[in-house]
């Protein structure tokens, strides 16, 4: 997905997150576009993205609804995921990290280090922070030499915040979001040492620990007056057009 791509899908899952968007509410792609400044495109791709990250729901006729969603849902699915990546985590350790793995990694590690040095964060940091940051968990998954658990991720990832792609991000409040992926990224340098220094117990725990930052999410929706996750659809009456 292209950078733009990526910015209107974390913007409509930050909106999805701080309960902007009414659950059951239909949206449609054009007043969307017009909302976010882009063109219909990216946001028909992430309408797109977001059905398989279980967000939202098709309509037998056209378009999309939002899709209700409770905390206990979330929380579930992230456990999971913090068990498939410790164990590729822990095998990886185990394996070995071949020279262009372990380059690949420490690579992710300086361009971390270089976003967050300034003690602040903007809107493109995090795009980026995003990009490196699937480059290094894919990294440790190929380290693993175990394709059940990529298979078992994909299936998983259909869940509602269970994907590492499935980031959400604040752009009303950077400051705590500077802390919250710094804090992320030093988890991540953690993790490398656990998995270079062939430390597979430390490497799992470090990973399932690390894939449970997403719970934020679960709290934020518990907290909603419904119980429910607010996503945004598109409206299957509207007569827009294509």
């Amino acid at each position: 997905m292209t950078k733009p791509g990526q910015h209107v899908l974390s913007t409509l899952r930050q909106m999805i997150a701080s309960g902007e968007l009414q659950a059951g509410e239909r949206v449609a792609e054009i007043p969307t576009a017009e909302r976010l400044g882009v063109s219909r495109t990216p946001v028909r791709i992430a309408f797109r993205a977001l059905e398989q990250e279980g967000l939202l729901e098709k309509l037998e006729r056209r378009g999309y609804r939002v899709r209700e969603v409770s905390a206990e849902e979330i929380s579930g699915a992230v456990e999971v995921r913090g068990v498939l990546e410790g164990l590729a985590a822990r095998q990886a350790a185990e394996n070995g990290l071949s020279d262009e793995q372990r380059q690949g990694l420490r690579e992710c590690l300086a361009q971390g280090d270089a976003l967050f040095a300034t003690g602040s964060i903007t809107e493109l940091d995090l795009e980026e922070y995003h990009s490196l940051n699937q480059r290094f968990h894919t990294l440790i998954l190929e380290a693993s030499k175990n394709p059940a658990i990529v298979s078992a991720l994909s299936r998983n990832e259909h869940l509602p915040f269970a994907s590492v792609n499935a980031l959400a991000i604040d752009r009303n409040h950077l400051d705590q979001e500077y802390r919250r992926f710094n804090f992320a990224h030093m988890q991540h340098h953690a993790a490398f040492d656990a998995i270079d220094c062939g430390q597979g117990a430390r490497a799992e725990a470090i990973m399932r620990e690390h894939a449970n930052a997403t719970l934020r999410y679960a709290d934020l929706f518990s907290q909603a007056p419904d119980n429910s996750i607010r996503v945004i659809g598109q409206d299957s009456e509207n007569k827009t057009g294509k």
